[in-house]
């Protein structure tokens, strides 16, 4: 039995296959202009028998390629659960929104928070304000490590924290501090979440935004339990997704 699993996202379209129960691939490709055409290329590599997506396209796909569909939510709690049994909860920090998940001791939803209204504090966040500050997307987060404290950045609408990074700039402030202050506001607004929904460690932290170092970081000295990054974290909702297949499949 081969099953694909889709994460169809704002700014990448993952793809985990598995065979037997097993991952025999993985892939992570940019959504570009037309994120359907990348999931339609993905689905016609290698061949399944089950397809399930997940992901703001995943209603776009069940009508284009007649896969079983799955929520955000159930799918990275399914994912991280099985990459690490024992976790209690999940942040996934992805392109376009934020998603903080309890998980229940079945490794299941128990509560979840979701910000999906704004782009403040999500990989499209920081894509803006590295491009404002002259870095390459890789290059912000160790230019944070690499500060000795951080600018505080009042603002954290995408728009008007371009002006304000801006201005600082204008006024001579360093970039790496700027870059610090803006990595210890999307930290704090993280944490804030986490609070909020009671999360406890281990915390699997997810999501493309999980690859920068700065980030990782400041949420590990700021949460209060282990702090968890997946090898290929960007593949966590499409791994969930193609579980969700291997239930529907043995059931």
């Amino acid at each position: 039995m081969r099953i694909l699993g889709l994460d169809i996202g704002s700014r990448t379209v993952d793809a985990v296959w598995l065979e037997d129960g097993r991952v025999t691939d993985a892939v992570v490709l940019d959504s570009g202009f037309d994120p359907q055409a990348v999931a339609a290329a993905l689905v016609k590599r290698n061949g399944h028998d089950v397809l399930v997506a997940t992901g703001y396209g995943r209603h776009s796909a069940r009508e284009a390629f007649g896969a079983t569909i799955v929520t955000e939510i159930k799918a990275y709690a399914l994912g991280a659960s099985t990459l690490h049994p024992g976790a209690a909860s999940v942040l996934d920090i992805g392109g376009q929104d934020t998603k903080v998940i309890a998980l229940n001791s079945a490794g299941g939803v128990a509560d979840f928070e979701m910000n999906d209204k704004c782009a403040a504090g999500t990989g499209k966040f920081l894509e803006v304000m590295a491009r404002a500050l002259g870095f390459e997307l890789d290059e912000i987060g160790p230019a944070a490590l690499r500060a000795d404290r951080g600018v505080k950045v009042s603002s954290m609408c995408t728009v008007f924290a371009e002006s304000e990074v801006t201005g600082l700039l204008h006024r001579g402030e360093d970039r790496g501090r700027i870059s610090l202050g803006l990595h210890e506001s999307i930290a704090a607004r993280s944490l804030g979440a986490l609070a909020r929904l009671g999360a406890r460690g281990p915390l699997v932290f997810a999501g493309g935004v999980a690859k920068n170092p700065a980030m990782v970081r400041l949420l590990a000295d700021g949460f209060v339990g282990l702090v968890i990054v997946p090898e290929e974290s960007q593949t966590v909702g499409a791994l969930g997704a193609a579980l969700h297949g291997l239930r529907i499949a043995e059931a």
